[in-house]
């Protein structure tokens, strides 16, 4: 008789670092001149989780639908390159993506392990139920955090290799330094024979790229707000959502599009739990996040630089989005 599905789900809730205690960041964010930002994982509580969903799916939004076309042509591939491996994926969000890598792994091993790493433990959950119920030879052990402390509480492998996934860009939101101080993090915690998969934004005519993250429905600019919403949940704040306008821009220089919210009026916010009290002058705005677009050349530079070793890239025809396979 097979494990229930109940039998082959372990979920871990990992809080943050005591060095770097939830919220710290939000307080250096607020407080910090001349630019306030927020870190950008606060998106995704359950209903930004949702709303990125519907984002996915928008007709200006080419990521998702590039990259997904990408793992459906080449999963097969991968598997037959990297050989049995544990999937780990960090920022897992909705289950579309990783069901072409598990397809593709399930034909060469009788087993699959694979470990989810993402802050919305209720998203973790739903997709990992679904996954259970459609692979009876799947275990999943998810850890409920950000990705630096999720890879920090990575068990030992279960199989003979592990094949690490950042898909959707991901690593776009990450600034030059964050990104090189990742692939350091990668370099010590995995082992040798180990894989990464990274799904990469390329760089491409600026039209699309603002219409990605300016889209006709408001959809973007109402997950922008809902990460106001998420600390006033969890942190007993006062932000008014609505009193700010979503605004993304590209900036030609870093390569990256940036994405605020600007204050339509002076306010003084509070943040209770936090002991925070912001002034914001109308008009001030509030970096929630950036996303880089790369240059393959560039990009296989720096994982070399890294001390990883590069396989291969696969692109679409446009070479709009690319997926890069390393080797530690």
């Amino acid at each position: 008789m097979l494990p229930s599905v109940g039998d082959r789900l372990h979920l871990t809730y990992l809080s943050g670092s005591k060095t770097d205690p939830a919220g710290q960041d939000v307080i250096a964010g607020l407080s910090c001149s001349p630019q306030k930002y927020l870190p950008s994982y606060y998106f995704y509580d359950a209903v930004g989780s949702r709303l990125f969903e519907q984002i996915t799916d928008l007709p200006e939004y080419y990521l998702t639908r590039t990259e997904l076309a990408l793992l459906s042509q080449h999963a097969k591939e991968i598997a037959t390159l990297t050989g049995i491996c544990e999937l780990i994926e960090l920022g897992s969000g909705s289950d579309r993506k990783i069901r072409y890598l598990l397809s593709a792994y399930a034909q060469l091993q009788p087993q699959l392990v694979y470990r989810p790493i993402d802050v919305s433990g209720s998203m973790l959950k739903t997709s990992a139920i679904a996954l259970l119920k459609d692979y009876p030879q799947l275990w999943i052990n998810g850890l409920v955090g950000t990705y630096d402390i999720g890879l920090e509480h990575l068990p030992p492998p279960l199989a003979p290799r592990r094949l690490l996934c950042f898909l959707g860009s991901t690593l776009g939101n990450l600034s030059p330094v964050e990104c090189q101080r990742f692939f350091s993090q990668l370099y010590r915690v995995l082992n040798v024979g180990d894989y990464l998969l990274l799904g990469v934004d390329l760089v491409k005519d600026t039209k699309i790229l603002l219409a990605a993250y300016n889209d006709a429905q408001g959809i973007t600019a109402a997950f922008n707000r809902n990460i106001l919403s998420h600390l006033n949940w969890r942190f007993q704040g006062n932000f008014e959502p609505l009193a700010f306008d979503h605004r993304a821009i590209y900036n030609p220089v870093a390569q990256q599009i940036e994405m605020y919210l600007d204050s339509q009026n002076t306010q003084t916010v509070t943040l209770t739990a936090l002991e925070l009290t912001c002034d914001i002058a109308a008009g001030e705005s509030i970096l929630t996040e950036i996303s880089r677009k790369f240059w393959l050349d560039s990009l296989r530079s720096d994982l070399v630089a890294a001390g990883l070793t590069w396989v291969r890239a696969f692109t679409d025809p446009n070479h709009w989005f690319a997926l890069c396979l390393c080797c530690r």
